[in-house]
């Protein structure tokens, strides 16, 4: 019997993360509204997060697909955040066993940045723009899959 995940009409709630060394954002969406919304944001080291934070947040949300943004220069060249950004997404899927997707990230940053300074009239941005890229990464995604 196929699995109702294999068909791409299916209704999906999806987690993204916008993986730093430090601080990785988290939005959740799903495909039906084609909208996310910001999460949280985890505390990593090096690049670690604590995976049962993450693995809690799949299981609240009842989450079939996981999104991470992945950095690239503006001329499509890679950099070690590149690497880096991979690496997060195979320990995802080793951690996980769940569908695991890039999005190209350029630029979702400064927008989350310029979001929140426009709600927050000129305030600075804090880690919950790490969410807010998140989230704009995986509407992103969800745009690029129609």
């Amino acid at each position: 019997m196929p699995n109702s995940n294999d068909n791409p009409n299916t209704p999906k709630t999806l987690l993204c993360f916008d993986f730093g060394m430090k601080h990785i954002g988290v939005a959740v969406g799903q495909t039906i509204t084609q909208t996310a919304t910001p999460l949280t944001t985890i505390a990593a080291q090096d690049g670690i997060p604590n995976w049962l934070e993450i693995k809690q947040l799949i299981e609240k949300w009842r989450v079939n697909e996981l999104v991470v943004g992945i950095p690239l220069n503006m001329d499509d060249s890679t950099q070690l955040m590149t690497f880096r950004s991979r690496r997060f997404r195979q320990r995802l899927i080793t951690h996980f066993q769940l569908p695991t997707h890039e999005v190209d990230e350029r630029l979702s940053s400064w927008e989350a940045n310029d979001r929140r300074k426009a709600i927050l009239k000129g305030a600075k941005p804090d880690q919950k723009s790490h969410a807010e890229a998140a989230a704009i990464l995986l509407e992103q995604w969800m745009r690029d899959q129609r």
